[in-house]
C-alpha cells in the first residue's frame, strides 16, 4: 500500500537586513570603476520573504490554496515501462497511417485503371480480329456446338479449337444469319468467311438424321426398285467422319447387333416397352418403332452402336410421352400395343383425316377377334414393299404377318408419327371394318359390309390401283 513519504522539517532562514536600494552607487563614485550597481554579497546574503510574510512556509499545509501534496518522483524502472508503452502505441499508429494510405492508394489506381480499360475497350483498342489467310486450311477437326448458343458463343468455341483467329472475325463474317447447332467437320486455321461457308447446310454436318414417318430399321426395296433407306443406314451415314484419317461413327451391322443383344436398360427402352422388346431377345427388329420419326440434331459420332441407340430411344420415348401416348384413353390397349397399331395406320393410308377411322377398324377387328388382314403387316417382312400384296407375302409364317396371326403384330412396323398415334388413341366412332385406297390420290373408302367392300375394290382395279383379285 502507498504512503505519503516523510516530508524533512522546514529551514529556517536567518533574518537578514533588507537591501537598501535607495542608496545606489552611482557611475562614477569611485575612480577607475565601470558605472554598475553594486550588488549584495551572494555569500553572505540571500532573498528572503517579505517582512509581512512567515519566515518559514510548512510544505502541504491545507490552508493555502493551490498547494497540491508533491509525491516522489517514480522509480525509474516504472518510468522506462510508461515511455516504452507510449513509443509503441505510437509506432502502432504510424503503421496504422501506413496501411490504411496503402489502401487507398490501391483504390485509387484500380478504379483508374478500369476507368482507362473500359474507355480503351470502348474505342476498340482492345478487339482482336485477326483472320487467316489459307482458305485450305491446315487440319480436319470435328466440332460441337450446344444447342441454344450465341453467335458470340459459335465463335468463341471455333477460335478455341483452332478454326478460326478470332470470335470478332466469325461474327463480322457471320453477319446476321443463322446457324444450327450440332457437329461439324471442319479445318482448322481458315478464314472467318470459309468458316461460315461450310456451316451452311448439311455438307459438313455430322450426326444429323431425319427419319421420315413410317421408315423401318431395314433398307427395303420398293416396288418401283429404288431403295428405302433404313434407320439403320440412315444412322451410319450421319455419324461416319473421317477425322485427320482416323474413321469415327458406326454401321448398320454393329447397330444391328447392338439393338439384337443389348439389354433394354442398356438401350434406353422405356418400362412400358421393356418386356416385349425382352420377349425378342436376339431380334434387332426388337426395337422396331421406338425411334422417332423426327430430326436428330446432333448424335455424337463418337458414341458406341450400344450408346448411340440409347440415345435415340430416350429421346423418342420423351417425345412419345408428350404426344400423349401414355395418358389414358378408351381403346383397351396398352400403350406400346398402341404404338404398334399407329404404326399399322401410319402405313395403310396417306390422309391424316384417314388415321382415325383406320385405328377403329383395327379396334373392331380385335374386338371381333378377326384378323386384322392388313398388307402393311404382310410387306413388313417381305423382299419388296408393294402396295399390292401377292403370293408368298400373305402366306409368310412371321410374327407380324397379320394374314397369318390374329391380333396385332409383334412390334410396330416402322417409325410412329404424332399424328397417328393421337388418332389411335382417340379413334373416331364406327362400325367399319373394311378399306380400300380407290385412286391414285389415295382416296379412302370404308364400310362395315363385305359386299360393298368388294365394290370399293373394283373400284381399285378399275383406276389401276391394285391388280391382285381384279376381274
Amino acid at each position: 500500500m502507498w504512503q505519503e513519504p516523510r516530508r524533512a522539517q522546514p529551514r529556517a532562514i536567518p533574518p537578514v537586513d533588507r537591501p537598501r536600494y535607495d542608496d545606489r552607487f552611482h557611475p562614477g563614485d569611485r575612480a577607475g570603476e565601470p558605472g554598475v550597481e553594486p550588488r549584495p554579497d551572494e555569500a553572505q546574503a540571500m532573498w528572503a520573504p517579505v517582512a509581512d510574510e512567515p519566515a518559514t512556509v510548512p510544505i502541504g499545509r491545507p490552508d493555502i490554496p493551490g498547494d497540491v501534496p508533491r509525491r516522489d518522483p517514480e522509480p525509474r524502472s516504472r518510468r522506462g515501462g510508461h515511455g516504452r508503452r507510449a513509443t509503441a502505441q505510437m509506432q502502432a499508429r504510424k503503421r496504422r497511417r501506413r496501411v490504411v494510405l496503402a489502401l487507398v492508394m490501391v483504390f485509387m489506381v484500380a478504379v483508374i485503371g478500369s476507368l482507362g480499360y473500359v474507355g480503351l475497350r470502348m474505342t476498340g483498342y482492345f478487339v482482336d480480329d485477326d483472320d487467316y489467310s489459307n482458305a485450305s486450311g491446315t487440319g480436319d477437326v470435328l466440332v460441337s456446338i450446344p444447342q441454344d448458343s450465341t453467335l458470340t458463343q459459335f465463335g468463341q468455341i471455333l477460335r478455341d479449337r483452332g478454326v478460326v483467329a478470332s470470335v470478332r472475325a466469325f461474327t463480322d463474317a457471320a453477319g446476321s444469319g443463322s446457324i444450327s447447332a450440332g457437329f461439324y467437320k471442319l479445318r482448322t486455321g481458315i478464314p472467318a468467311a470459309t468458316a461460315v461457308s461450310m456451316l451452311d447446310g448439311d455438307a459438313n454436318r455430322v450426326g444429323r438424321v431425319v427419319i421420315p414417318p413410317g421408315r423401318q430399321l431395314d433398307t427395303k426395296q420398293t416396288a418401283d426398285g429404288s431403295p428405302s433407306t433404313g434407320i439403320f443406314a440412315m444412322i451410319a451415314q450421319a455419324t461416319t467422319v473421317t477425322i485427320d484419317g482416323r474413321r469415327s461413327g458406326v454401321t448398320q451391322e454393329q447397330l444391328a447387333q447392338a439393338a439384337a443383344t443389348a439389354s433394354p436398360t442398356d438401350l434406353g427402352v422405356p418400362s412400358w416397352a421393356a418386356a416385349d422388346v425382352e420377349r425378342l431377345n436376339g431380334d434387332h427388329r426388337r426395337i422396331e418403332g421406338l425411334i422417332a420419326p423426327v430430326a436428330f440434331e446432333a448424335i455424337d459420332p463418337t458414341l458406341s452402336p450400344t450408346a448411340m441407340l440409347k440415345y435415340l430411344i430416350t429421346t423418342s420415348a420423351t417425345l412419345f410421352d408428350q404426344w400423349g401416348l401414355l395418358d389414358r384413353n378408351d381403346t383397351g390397349l396398352s400403350p406400346y400395343q398402341n404404338l404398334v397399331s399407329a404404326s399399322v395406320v401410319e402405313k395403310e393410308v396417306a390422309d391424316p383425316d384417314d388415321y382415325g377411322k383406320v385405328a377403329r377398324v383395327i379396334l373392331n377387328r380385335l374386338g371381333k377377334n378377326q384378323k386384322l388382314e392388313m398388307d402393311s403387316t404382310a410387306n413388313y417382312t417381305a423382299a419388296v414393299v408393294n402396295i399390292d400384296v401377292s403370293g408368298d407375302a400373305y402366306t409368310a409364317d412371321t410374327k407380324w404377318n397379320t394374314y397369318q396371326v390374329n391380333g396385332l403384330p409383334a412390334t410396330p412396323i416402322g417409325s410412329v408419327g404424332k399424328a397417328p398415334l393421337q388418332a389411335t388413341d382417340n379413334p373416331p366412332a364406327g362400325n367399319w371394318i373394311y378399306f380400300v385406297a380407290v385412286d391414285p390420290q389415295g382416296t379412302t373408302l370404308f364400310t362395315e359390309d363385305y359386299a360393298e367392300h368388294l365394290r370399293n375394290r373394283q373400284k381399285a382395279c378399275d383406276n389401276k390401283v391394285l391388280a391382285v383379285g381384279c376381274r
